[in-house]
């Protein structure tokens, strides 16, 4: 194979056909082991500038989630692009890895006028320099269909294998940092001293810890020993504030700036009386006398980047913080939960933290439940007192208790509706993730607004991969809120599952589709409601 020249001075750069035939033997290979050693031994064959775009395409993204850049390239300028490229004649190897990943940079760069004709070009141009072989893994990393089972875990694995550094501090490094990339380059280019030194830090957001289900308010006290601190769950969006001296940055849940867009939050913030802190809460819209507005409102102004004055009238917000992780240049992170919110009391007025209520029966916890439902918000949380921040973990220390069955499911595709909502997506396809698939447990047209309707429908078909009669398929990525009565048995879908009366709660733009719930709980769910139901003999 001719080697591709590289821009980096005096070196051969990686041709994307070596990563190209990394992903067709990934898909060859059945063991999780196996998989990593065989990403571990290309890692280690890469230049530092060409770790992470190989982290980015093996793990099916284009660019990393701190990066914020946005391709803006549909389905029919991929089908459009592809189809050039097949009708010109062969092309010999002649692509860099991080040249492919260079010109998707400039790809993601381009706007203004005629910007999708000229997005269009740029990418006909890439592929059309492809071979056929770096053309499939093109159209797979850029559609997000990579389905060679290499997940986060697994990529910290492989990482941890290739610079010989054990696996568990490259996966707290990655609770920290969020990014895979550069844990990857720190990882093999900076050794492990370099990976123990990766912690919180100022102005730099951490995953967020997570919470599970309850089964019920009995069952939370029970799993905290007969005390937890229930909290009002809001239906706002979570944040995460930092702020060191006069710089304030504001991150959402999913690690994205969104600071511009929350100016008022920033001044409150910039009245604390402390000037280093990092502080976990919730921004909720409200209406003028002080009631919580529906989450999809808040969304409207959450990530606004225009006319945010004028937002600020119509849509006010306020602030509920519950957690603090750093303060005046202590980290708080591995002390109790009760002793950091004590720390929260002395930084922060009562207005702006969450209420609260150390809780030691279930009458007491019902009330207060009673209490969060009445004030409009969706229920409580139940956290351990004496339990440390754990970043980007999910576990039993936080619980949440809801009066609805609900799950957050991905939609896989979209129906055109008839009658009234002629012309508009509608009846949409609902999904749980099964490791690297996708399980189909049902359809549901109800729940939305005529405007949420329209909201959904601009989003789905801006991530079409294909259509056929009456139906678009979509990326696997927009998660909704479903509520629903029971989960039943049913062989018409996937999943062997179906939800009955399920109805759409609220589009869950805040989360991604690896915090979609799986098919394991569902299977839970299904098993669970027999607690309280008879089963048919015989039956399932």
């Amino acid at each position: 194979m001719p080697a591709v020249q590289s821009l980096m001075s005096g070196t051969t750069a990686t041709p994307f056909l070596d990563l190209a035939s990394v992903v067709s033997r990934l898909a060859r290979t059945s063991g999780r082991l196996d998989k990593a050693q065989l990403v571990a031994d290309f890692l280690r064959k890469l230049h530092r500038e060409e770790v992470a775009p190989a982290v980015l395409f093996l793990t099916g993204n284009t660019f990393a989630e701190s990066d914020h850049r946005v391709l803006n390239v549909g389905f029919a300028t991929l089908q459009s692009a592809l189809a050039l490229a097949e009708a010109a004649p062969p092309s010999a190897p002649s692509l860099a890895l991080v040249e492919v990943h260079e010109q998707l940079q400039a790809i993601a760069e381009v706007h203004g006028v005629d910007a999708k004709r000229r997005r269009q070009a740029l990418l006909g141009a890439l592929v059309a320099r492809a071979t056929p072989e770096e053309r499939e893994v093109l159209m797979r990393s850029l559609s997000g269909e990579m389905r060679i089972g290499l997940n986060e875990g697994g990529m910290l694995d492989a990482i941890a294998e290739a610079a010989r550094i054990p696996a568990p501090l490259v996966r707290t490094a990655q609770m920290f940092l969020g990014d895979l990339g550069r844990i990857a380059e720190v990882a093999l280019f900076e050794g492990v001293d370099a990976i123990r030194a990766v912690s919180l830090r100022l102005l730099s957001p951490i995953k967020p810890m997570l919470a599970e289900v309850a089964e019920s308010p009995e069952a939370a006290l029970a799993e905290h020993g007969g005390t937890t601190a229930a909290e009002y769950k809001l239906d706002g969006a979570r944040v995460q504030i930092h702020r060191l001296e006069d710089e304030v940055r504001i991150f959402s849940r999913r690690l994205s700036d969104v600071t511009a867009s929350l100016p008022e939050i920033v001044e409150l913030v910039r009245a604390l009386p402390s000037r280093a802190f990092v502080v976990e809460g919730e921004v909720l819209a409200v209406d003028g006398h002080g009631r919580p507005l529906p989450f999809q409102e808040l969304m409207r102004r959450f990530r606004r980047i225009h006319d945010i004055e004028a937002h600020r009238e119509s849509i006010p917000l306020e602030l509920r913080l519950f957690d603090v992780l750093h303060l005046d240049g202590a980290m708080l992170m591995d002390l109790a939960y009760q002793e950091r919110f004590t720390s929260l009391e002395r930084l922060v007025p009562p207005k702006l933290r969450v209420e609260r209520r150390v809780v030691t029966s279930r009458e007491e916890l019902a009330t207060f439940l009673s209490q969060a439902l009445q004030a409009g918000h969706e229920g409580l949380m139940a956290k351990r007192l004496g339990a440390p921040y754990t970043a980007g973990k999910r576990g039993k220390n936080w619980l949440k208790l809801k009066p609805a069955d609900t799950l957050d499911v991905v939609v896989l595709a979209a129906e055109w509706g008839h009658g009234r909502r002629r012309g508009v997506l509608s009846n949409y396809w609902l999904g749980v993730r099964d490791g690297d698939s996708w399980q189909m447990i049902g359809k549901t047209f109800k729940g939305l607004t005529d405007a949420e309707r329209l909201q959904l429908m601009q989003q789905l078909l801006a991530i079409k991969v294909s259509e056929e009669p009456g139906v678009v398929h979509v990326k696997p990525e927009l998660v909704v809120e479903v509520a629903y009565n029971d989960v039943q048995k049913s062989p018409t879908y996937s999943s062997g599952f179906a939800l009955r009366f399920a109805r759409v709660v609220r589009i869950r733009s805040d989360k991604g589709p690896l915090e979609a719930d799986t098919y394991q709980r569902l299977e839970a769910l299904y098993e669970k409601q027999f607690e309280r139901k008879g089963r048919v003999r015989g039956g399932p």
